[in-house]
C-alpha cells in the first residue's frame, strides 16, 4: 500500500546533492519507490516531485498534473515517472511562469523556462520513451529535472522581486 513520505525541505542537504542513476528498474524498492512518489504528489497537491525530495539521491521524479488547490489551472496528464531522464533538447523559446515547490513550502518564484523540451527517458517497465513536452508540462519536468541535479527553482529566479508568498499568489495572480 502507498504512503505519503516526508518532503525534504530547503536547507537539506539531499536536495543540493548528485543523483545516481537507477539500475534496476524492475527492483521492488524502486517499484515501491515509484508508487509512494505518486501517492504523495497527489495527496501533498504536487504536480511533480523527484525522488531526492524524499531523501533518495536516484534519478526518478514523476509529473502529475492536474489542477488541484495549489495550481488551479494545469493540465490534467495521468502521473508519468520518468527514470534516468535526460532533456535532449531545449526550444530557443523562453517564458517566464510562476512556480512553487513542495521543499519550498510557502514561496513562489517567477522563472524563465524553456516552452518546449525533448526528453528521452524510461517508465517503470524499462520501456525507453522520447516524447515533445511543451508549456506548462514541461515547466513541471524542467522543474523536476534540476532537482535530480542538486538545484531548486530559486536558483533560477533572476531576483528576489520575484519571488511572492503562496498567498500573496493566490490573492494577486489567481485571484487577480
Amino acid at each position: 500500500m502507498a504512503k505519503v513520505l516526508k518532503v525534504a525541505e530547503l536547507g537539506n542537504a539531499v536536495l543540493r546533492s548528485p543523483t545516481s542513476p537507477i539500475e534496476n528498474i524492475h527492483s521492488p524498492v524502486v517499484q515501491r519507490l515509484i508508487d509512494n512518489l505518486i501517492y504523495t504528489a497527489n495527496k501533498t497537491n504536487g504536480v511533480g516531485i523527484a525522488a531526492p525530495q524524499v531523501f533518495e539521491s536516484v534519478q526518478l521524479f514523476i509529473v502529475a498534473s492536474r489542477p488541484n488547490l495549489r495550481y488551479l489551472n494545469a493540465p490534467v496528464m495521468a502521473p508519468t515517472p520518468m527514470i534516468n531522464p535526460q532533456i535532449v533538447a531545449f526550444s530557443d523559446e523562453q517564458v517566464q511562469g510562476w512556480e512553487g515547490c513542495l521543499s519550498v513550502p510557502g514561496i513562489r518564484g517567477l522563472v524563465m523556462r524553456s516552452r518546449e523540451i525533448e526528453v528521452l527517458y524510461c517508465d517503470r517497465y524499462g520501456k525507453q520513451h522520447q516524447k515533445v513536452f511543451t508549456d506548462f508540462v514541461a515547466r513541471i519536468i524542467q522543474h523536476e529535472y534540476d532537482h535530480i541535479h542538486g538545484k531548486l527553482f530559486l536558483d533560477r529566479v533572476e531576483s528576489t522581486l520575484d519571488l511572492m508568498s503562496d498567498a500573496e499568489y493566490h490573492a494577486q495572480i489567481v485571484c487577480g
